[in-house]
């Protein structure tokens, strides 16, 4: 018996420290949210292999909204997101009380007009309707796109964040304006006839950045961020994440995967 019970102790003691070096061999694990789609690629082909590199074990989960992943990482069941940009973060924050950070840029799919139903934006019809994002930072996003391709024109004291229909001083084909969730955007393509959609759900949807009448132009305010939550600013995984963005690795995966991605201008 005593032999039996000796034989016991010892293979536990066996599992127990094997289940501690598992676990330090798997490092710190870290939990990162992201869009479905490229955002979600992006984490997982250029962002975690570095990360690995410093000893983390990475999750990845994927949201097809624009509130869960904030509310997550709120909630502490995500250390950090990627889908947005600074604007929306901001918003965000001001409209549900939270305290998220943008910490990085990472490059990204510029939002684009496209249409099933014209080739060109010469060919668009008198009165025809297009969808645009239902919130403020990307709707305003898809009005400048709209302005930049010669439809629409905004007056010049309009909040560029912020544009309202009451903001359009000449509407050149009298486009009617549809309101839709983002993830609704690439159907209203074929079903409206003319959408404008953020480049993840476009990729997302197989839809092909080139295939756009028009492309938006970016800057540093649309371009979408890593973020954490503000009490996490100064810890080793923020510095980790920069580290991880900014690797040779993350830029070379960019360049071959993520073709028509608007890079940040390097810092000098």
């Amino acid at each position: 018996m005593r032999g039996i019970l000796l034989f016991l102790a010892g293979t536990l003691g066996v599992i127990i420290l094997s289940s501690v070096l598992l676990y330090e061999d798997e490092g710190e694990v870290i939990t990162i949210g992201a869009s479905t789609g490229p955002f979600s690629d992006m984490v997982n082909f250029a962002l975690k292999p570095p990360l690995e590199e410093m000893g983390y074990s990475v999750e990845i989960i994927e949201y097809t909204d624009y509130v869960q992943p904030n509310n997550a990482l709120h909630n502490g069941d995500l250390d950090a997101n990627l889908y947005q940009n600074v604007l929306f973060m901001e918003d965000f924050n001001e409209e549900n009380g939270t305290d998220l950070e943008a910490l990085v840029q990472v490059p990204t799919a510029p939002m684009g007009l496209y249409s099933g139903e014209y080739d060109s934006i010469e060919a668009i019809e008198n009165g025809s309707e297009v969808a645009l994002p239902l919130d403020p930072v990307n709707a305003s996003r898809g009005f400048l796109t709209l302005e930049e391709a010669g439809l629409i024109s905004i007056s010049e004291v309009a909040n560029t964040f912020a544009i309202e229909e009451a903001d359009i001083t000449a509407n050149n084909k009298n486009l009617e304006f549809v309101f839709q969730d983002a993830g609704q955007l690439p159907r209203s393509v074929d079903q409206i006839g003319l959408s404008l959609v953020p480049g993840n759900f476009a990729l997302a949807s197989g839809m092909d950045l080139n295939d756009a009448l028009a492309l938006e132009v970016m800057n540093e305010y649309v371009r979408n961020q890593v973020v954490i939550n503000a009490s996490d600013a100064d810890s080793q995984l923020a510095e980790d994440l920069v580290t991880a963005v900014q690797s040779d690795y993350f830029d070379q995966v960019i360049d071959e995967e993520f073709d028509g991605f608007d890079k940040p201008e390097e810092e000098e």
